[in-house]
């Protein structure tokens, strides 16, 4: 076995992706169900999204679902991928992983994004327009203060119980993230399969400027991307399916799907732009046997020298899912 492999933790993302079929509610069982699953395999962390309406996705309230998971489990690590700031007032994203923190001590990660709501009525309904990730440099500042006792916009004003308290701070690298996280001293969460030379550079980038602070001492990189493991390539490709499919169908017809079968996608007729986007979705992506994606994920963990890879893989069969896990867990026993 790989050292490199042996040595970086192996985390989760889950979205909570519905099924055809299904409702949200099933999908929310499952992601704690499988948040259980993910503990008993040795996974480090197992983080939660936020998405606004959006049919295939059920993680619309991140700091619940996370809240729920941490009781659910003992040992692993739980937080958001992120929780996305310019939607929310920082006091309020203080107040809820204050509340976590100090009912799960030590286990609490605050990951966070500076994406707003997909479309104008989501916006404005969260009532935050575009222009509020604009700010997103100044929310950062008030939110970390309110776990510090620094903030000084609204005197006389107390994060309770955030205040003294400390969540693992990480910074999803969107945009000017890796810049934005290296000036603020913060761990940083990059997309690292697909687009691995602009990955690369970001992170050299985010090493070279970074700032300890009271939150990190040293740089830490956290690797994003989706790995699907089965017993042969073609069950592993068919794996990456049904999310490939939602991405092409969100893509082209702007709005994102619950997840589809293997075989219902496999009998469709696609139009010439969905099957290009389909195509264009399967690509990018670690899938194979668990030894060819083991060298693979060697050989990029090498490149980069991550200090954790967050696996993000979703698809319709949850058994097959699992069991892609599952191997994947293996490659570091």
């Amino acid at each position: 076995m790989s050292s490199v492999l042996r040595d970086t933790p192996f985390s989760v993302l889950d979205r909570s992706r519905v099924r055809e079929g299904e409702d949200p509610s099933r999908a929310l069982r499952d992601t704690v169900s499988f948040a259980r699953e993910a503990e008993t395999l040795g996974y480090h962390r197992f983080w939660v999204s936020e998405h606004h309406s959006v049919p295939g996705v059920a993680g619309s309230a991140p700091t619940v679902l996370a809240g729920a998971i941490a009781g659910a489990t003992g040992s692993i690590r739980v937080g958001t991928g992120g929780v996305m700031l310019p939607n929310h007032r920082p006091l309020v994203v203080a107040e809820q992983f204050g509340v976590l923190e100090a009912l799960y001590p030590g286990r609490i990660d605050m990951g966070l994004g500076r994406s707003v709501g997909f479309t104008g009525g989501i916006r404005k309904a969260l009532g935050h327009g575009k222009e509020a990730a604009d700010a997103f440099d100044e929310q950062l500042t008030e939110l970390l203060g309110w776990f510090t006792g620094t903030q000084r916009t609204y005197p006389q004003v107390h994060a309770l119980p955030a205040e003294g308290l400390r969540p693992a701070p990480f910074l999803l690298a969107v945009g000017s993230g890796a810049d934005l996280a290296a000036a603020r001293g913060l761990p940083l969460v990059i997309g690292g399969i697909r687009g691995e030379d602009a990955m690369l550079r970001a992170v050299d980038r985010y090493r070279a400027a970074f700032r300890p602070s009271l939150w990190a001492a040293r740089p830490y990189v956290v690797i994003s991307g989706t790995v699907a493991v089965a017993a042969d390539g073609e069950r592993a490709r068919r794996l990456l399916t049904s999310e490939a499919w939602s991405a092409a169908y969100s893509r082209t017809h702007g709005v994102f799907p619950p997840l589809a079968s293997y075989e219902s996608i496999a009998g469709r007729q696609m139009s010439g732009p969905e099957r290009e986007r389909f195509e264009e979705a399967m690509t990018g992506q670690l899938h194979g046997p668990p030894e060819d994606v083991a060298k693979a994920l060697e050989s990029l963990l090498t490149r980069s020298a991550a200090d954790e890879f967050m696996v993000t893989t979703s698809g319709y069969d949850r058994a097959e899912l699992l069991d892609s896990y599952r191997l994947l867990a293996g490659m570091r026993a």
